[in-house]
């Protein structure tokens, strides 16, 4: 079996779902490979670290030689500003002479894509970090008609039974799309059951960040069970 692409990713260390999720929509044909950055709180001194170390984790793992970049801390990028998000990828991808983009700029251009304005919003976040989205999400042009968060920091053991009853709970009227951020919270085996629930479209941070990098780079293929998203965008 020889890969047709092979992808990098850089996420926090103690990140467990965004290689399996990313791998598992890939398949056999994609090879996804990853560097890690130290990360044990979501502190905003820690959230604001992990953008220091890109370089050195891009430069890493250019070394795998990979057609496109994506860094992955999703919750890393709504300390900056969604010009300032941009402009991080913009400055790995000319130190790496690799296409780069982050998780949380490739979720502002899938819900864009879908036609999204209102939005609503689930995540594992606690609320300072929450506020920390909204406002990325506001500054991107989006309205926020609800959010919630669990209050915790071990995302990646909350069970999809709970993400998926969270993103039911913040469903309104008048959304126009669901947004469920965290690279560490487990979403792809819900997004397509969501949807059928709330007949309206489901982003997640794992999803877009993968749609984001693809389309980067002119690759528009679809991937089923991944949502709307890939069939649509």
């Amino acid at each position: 079996m020889s890969w047709d692409l092979k992808l990098g990713i850089i996420v926090p260390s103690w990140n467990t779902v965004m290689e399996y999720e990313w791998q598992r929509m890939c398949g056999e044909a994609v090879s996804v490979h990853s560097q890690r950055i130290r990360h044990t709180a979501d502190t905003e001194a820690d959230l604001a670290w992990l953008t220091t170390q890109a370089p050195a984790a891009a430069e890493l793992v250019a070394h795998a030689k990979v057609r496109a970049i994506c860094h992955g801390c999703t919750a890393s990028g709504f300390l900056k500003s969604p010009e300032q998000d941009v402009a991080m990828a913009a400055a790995l991808a000319q130190g790496t002479g690799i296409p780069t983009v982050t998780s949380s700029a490739s979720i502002v251009q899938a819900l864009r894509a879908l036609g999204a304005r209102r939005i609503s919003v689930a995540s594992p976040y606690e609320p300072w970090l929450n506020e920390k989205l909204r406002g990325y999400l506001e500054a991107a042009g989006f309205d926020i008609v609800a959010m919630k968060g669990l209050g915790t920091q071990a995302h990646g053991s909350i069970s999809t039974d709970k993400v998926k009853a969270l993103a039911l709970e913040v469903m309104r009227p008048e959304t126009e799309a669901l947004f469920i951020s965290c690279s560490n919270f487990r979403t792809l085996d819900i997004i397509d059951e969501v949807e059928r629930d709330i007949r309206r479209p489901t982003v997640t941070s794992n999803q877009a960040a993968l749609w984001g990098t693809l389309r980067h780079i002119g690759d528009t293929r679809t991937i089923a069970g991944a949502g709307r998203l890939f069939v649509d965008a």
